[in-house]
């Protein structure tokens, strides 16, 4: 594939494994980089699988002022926090989802608004995902009564093998009623199937005014591949798979190597301002 040619205007950014270390850190120099796009004039903005609770502590690092898309552009809020975009899954399938997860052995985890219902407190990353988002789940005995309002269904497991075998079954079974991907290895998530990555990316550039051409995406999980897709410059993380690698334009280093920043100052703010001082000479 070859660059974009359109000067990039935006910068959508996933979250863990991207934005973030493998200890869910901002660094000092990914803070330096988005304050470099601010003032390239390139706008920021992220999408996560995580709940928007789970992203307030980017806001005022980063200087946020854009769009959050959270359950992978299940429910797009702004900086405040008000819903703007919510997709929710139909009430009919949210039971044989579920089912269809427990087949496969996989934990369930349910969404609803800014509630995280479990199960198990005690099951597989809860007590990671917990310091992550910074909240605690509320811990229910039958998930069966929560059928409406669901915005991301999760099954989580650290047999991988498992969590594959449930996202080809989902997509067999379920077909385009929902969007199946993983966000994580052990994480197989569930949305409505206008809540993926790359409708964020045709949401975001019109809410922005601008094309999907000047919008620049950097992830590394293969539910990233949608926004690389719809996206003028797409770029992989160094920790992504040689799959997802293979999908995007450009490839920077890991998220436990300055990635995020790399990619910025190479590939985002260095090329935009070559282009701006092409056009000042063209001009003088």
């Amino acid at each position: 594939m070859t660059p974009t040619s359109s000067p990039i205007r935006l910068l959508l950014a996933d979250v863990d494994g991207t934005l973030v270390t493998p200890t869910k850190q901002l660094t000092k120099r990914a803070i330096a980089a988005v304050r470099r796009l601010h003032d390239a004039g390139i706008d920021f903005a992220v999408v996560s699988g995580r709940p928007p609770r789970g992203m307030s502590m980017l806001i005022e690092p980063l200087g946020i002022t854009t769009p959050i898309a959270a359950f992978n552009g299940g429910l797009v809020v702004d900086a405040e926090m008000h819903p703007l975009v919510q997709h929710v899954l139909p009430e009919d399938l949210v039971i044989p989802i579920g089912a269809l997860l427990r087949s496969f052995s996989l934990d369930v985890w349910t969404y609803r608004g800014a509630q995280w219902y479990i199960q198990d407190p005690d099951g597989p990353h809860v007590a990671k995902e917990s310091a992550t988002v910074e909240f605690a789940p509320t811990v229910v005995d039958d998930d069966q009564s929560l059928t409406d309002d669901v915005i991301k269904i999760v099954g989580v497991s650290d047999d991988t093998e498992s969590v594959a075998a449930a996202e080809r079954a989902a997509r067999d079974q379920f077909g385009d009623h929902v969007s199946a991907a993983r966000s994580q290895p052990y994480y197989l998530d569930v949305t409505h199937p206008e809540a993926n990555k790359g409708t964020v990316v045709r949401w975001i550039a019109q809410h922005l005014g601008i094309s999907t051409d000047q919008v620049a995406t950097i992830g590394d999980m293969p539910n990233d591949v949608l926004m690389f897709a719809h996206s003028g410059l797409s770029i992989a993380m160094g920790n992504a798979s040689p799959d997802v690698q293979r999908a995007a334009r450009r490839v920077t280093t890991a998220n436990d190597a300055e990635g995020f920043a790399n990619a910025v100052e190479r590939f985002v703010v260095r090329p935009s301002t070559a282009r701006t001082q092409a056009r000042a000479r063209k001009l003088g």
